[in-house]
């Protein structure tokens, strides 16, 4: 049986996040998520979910933690969270490396402050690429932090040449952890490998969470590794990945057919368009398009 009802969940206004240790500007604006439920079916109530494309990073931070709020409720247990961190409106390769991951270390903090109750926050291990990150994040957007930090891999002798020192995930893991954040693995080919293992060895069958944040994984979907060199990061797309839910998503595509692939759950996948300053639908869809299929059929067909 179908019905037709419109829920709002209200959104209370929030102190500044305004901090001399991760420089978040800004108040998150009152607002108001709208769902429409117009079937008992999941995948028509998912349609109906509507999640306007954020104006800042604030309200961007803010539409994340509500989407993880929904998927974790729902009984996710791996979750993908990926944006551009150089602007909104940016594309991979319009920022400089080493920028977009602090960038991300601060966006991170910000969502974590949105997400993790104080209670919770002992039971909560960021897990950042390489050791000499933590020492780096405590110094500064995680000063005061009580959230727990560590790392995937270890820089070694080698570290020019690409090598890093593997780390067993199983000793970095306590009992008492119940949610696990991996921010930005991809600098390093293994530490997409890190991560599974420590998925493999400490998250399944179990109850704990996994969340990705930033983590490219798009380069592993789209096959940018080649397989015959990468095979064991090129079998993740098979083996590991689908196992994923991209909770919250934001890629953007430049030109003059350019446009936006924006997720966020439990609604669906829509192409959007920039058009005087407002964002415009141009295409919806339940399960992640391509990106090949959105830049080569879907935007330029629009």
């Amino acid at each position: 049986m179908s019905c037709c009802s419109v829920y709002r969940v209200p959104v209370a206004s929030q102190s500044p996040r305004r901090n001399q240790n991760y420089g978040l500007r800004g108040r998150i604006r009152r607002n108001q998520i709208v769902i429409r439920a117009v079937s008992s079916d999941r995948d028509s109530a998912s349609t109906a979910y509507d999640v306007k494309f954020p104006s800042d990073y604030d309200q961007l931070l803010f539409q994340a933690k509500v989407a993880t709020d929904f998927a974790l409720k729902d009984g996710k247990q791996l979750l993908e969270i990926e944006f551009p961190t150089t602007s909104l409106e940016s594309v991979p390769g319009d920022g400089e490396g080493g920028n977009e991951m602090t960038e991300s270390m601060l966006l991170i903090r910000g969502y974590c402050d949105r997400l993790i109750p104080p209670e919770k926050s002992t039971k909560t291990r960021i897990f950042f690429p390489e050791a000499n990150e933590v020492q780096f994040a405590r110094r500064s957007a995680f000063e005061g932090s009580s959230l727990k930090l560590d790392y995937l891999t270890k820089p070694s002798l080698f570290e020019d040449f690409g090598f890093t020192t593997k780390v067993k995930m199983a000793d970095r893991v306590k009992p008492e952890d119940e949610l696990f954040l991996v921010a930005y693995p991809y600098f390093n080919v293994n530490e997409m490998l890190v991560v599974e293992e420590l998925y493999n060895e400490a998250v399944a069958e179990t109850k704990r969470k996994l969340i990705i944040f930033n983590g490219e994984l798009d380069r592993i979907r789209s096959g940018y590794y080649p397989p015959f060199f990468y095979p064991k990061l090129a079998a993740l797309a098979k083996t590991f990945l689908p196992k994923f839910e991209t909770v919250y998503y934001v890629h953007n595509f430049k030109g003059r057919k350019g446009g936006t692939l924006f997720r966020s759950y439990p609604g669906p996948w829509k192409v959007l368009r920039k058009m005087g300053g407002t964002y415009v639908t141009l295409h919806k869809q339940e399960e992640m398009p391509s990106l090949k299929e959105v830049a080569l059929n879907i935007l330029p067909s629009a």
